[in-house]
């Protein structure tokens, strides 16, 4: 497995000494992923594997005990790990998501606290989206004060990565009705987790129910939703373009390596066999420049997120409401491009082969599914109203977007 060659170089000259700490984990993952995808395998295990590397602590500051990546360099790792299996990037979002918030905070203590528990290897799952009927923007899980702490209620649905996680990072209203986010241990007792995410995508991110009762927490567990690094939308939807990059990249592969070994054709094709046929080897092409764009694309906006945390550091108010505002934009365009692309890309796939590339034991389908999947999470017509809105009235883009009843 590499960036170079077909999808470009990393995005920095010590990426490829980086990415060689991971490859061979994640190219173990690779090997499994179709036999977990058919029998829908929660990868518990494989989860591990990389835990014992400490991949959730790539953002955490080396002299903090992590790897001190950049933002680029962790979203086309991200990319290179969703080729492997896009569930596994998508499992790992709410974390990467919690870690951010922790390099962007000024707390001292909270900072010297959460580095030395993802130095270790532990990671944060999600809680943050409601099956309820609590109206859009509010939740109906509660995080309330009780003496020195806090005790928390509720249930949340989609909760990404937290059958596999540590700690997860919950989000649910708090005193005067306001935004609170705490961080809740899956070891916690009154937390159920249930594997009841039934999607026809994504099927091993763990992404079903989670209730809470009565759940005690120590007072700095909880912060309020204001305190959250301001870029955290866009840092969340970079995370869905790096999995599409990486099913763009495994679809691309997979139907070149399945033209390469077809022996079967038609009588009406252009070649005795597929490999030398130049309309099914455009398809191919066509499959490989799609990922590379995504790729591309991606790379654009992890940069933007780098610029948009750099200049947070600098303390100029006025500069980092601009860069903030650029990395949600170009998020918003990443996303319209990127999900078309891959959508287009893994249903074209298709025109390669035959009747054979749907059985089930090939598995070709769940490209297209997971994509389908990933791309459904945060709708693009709504995003393709907010470019255009930027571009003919100069409106602000939306900094957080949260679902729920009308």
């Amino acid at each position: 497995m590499t960036t170079t060659n077909a999808w470009g170089r990393g995005p920095t000259a010590r990426y490829e000494e980086l990415a060689g700490i991971f490859r061979p984990v994640f190219a173990r993952i690779e090997e499994g992923t179709i036999a977990r995808e058919i029998a829908r395998l929660l990868p518990y295990k494989e989860i591990g594997w990389l835990k014992e590397l400490r991949f959730g602590a790539l953002r955490v500051p080396e002299a903090e005990g992590g790897y001190g990546a950049t933002l680029p360099e962790l979203f086309e790792l991200l990319s290179e790990l969703a080729r492997a299996d896009s569930n596994f990037t998508q499992i790992l979002r709410s974390h990467f998501g919690a870690v951010e918030d922790v390099l962007a905070s000024r707390d001292l203590k909270r900072r010297a606290r959460w580095f030395k528990q993802l130095a270790v290897g532990d990671i944060f799952g999600g809680g943050f989206t409601e099956r309820g009927k609590a109206k859009a923007g509010t939740f109906a899980t509660t995080i309330r004060r009780r003496g020195e702490g806090w005790v928390v209620n509720g249930e949340k649905y989609y909760s990404t990565g937290s059958l596999f996680a540590d700690w997860i990072e919950l989000v649910g209203t708090g005193p005067e009705d306001k935004v609170v986010v705490a961080v809740v241990p899956t070891s916690a007792a009154g937390l159920t987790q249930r594997d009841d995410w039934d999607g026809f995508g994504q099927k091993l991110t763990g992404s079903g129910t989670s209730i809470y009762q009565e759940i005690e927490l120590p007072f700095e567990n909880v912060l309020t939703g204001d305190d959250r690094f301001k870029y955290q939308a866009a840092f969340y939807q970079t995370v869905h373009l790096a999995t599409l990059t990486g099913i763009a990249r495994a679809a691309a592969d997979e139907v070149a390596e399945h033209v390469a070994k077809r022996t079967r054709t038609f009588t009406h094709a252009t070649s005795r066999v597929p490999r030398q046929d130049p309309q099914v080897l455009q398809v191919v092409g066509q499959a490989h420049a799609a990922a590379y764009a995504a790729g591309a694309i991606t790379h654009k906006v992890a940069s933007a997120l780098q610029f948009a945390y750099d200049t947070a550091k600098e303390g100029d108010e006025e500069a980092v409401t601009a860069a903030n505002f650029a990395a949600e934009l170009e998020a918003a365009e990443g996303q319209i491009v990127v999900s078309k692309l891959v959508l287009d890309s893994t249903t074209g796939i298709f025109n390669a082969l035959a009747a054979s590339a749907t059985s089930v034991q090939v598995s070709l389908d769940r490209h297209w599914r997971n994509a389908r999947t990933i791309s459904s999470h945060n709708p693009a017509i709504y995003k393709e109203r907010v470019v255009g809105d930027y571009a003919v009235n100069q409106t602000a883009p939306p900094y957080l977007w949260l679902p729920g009843e009308g």
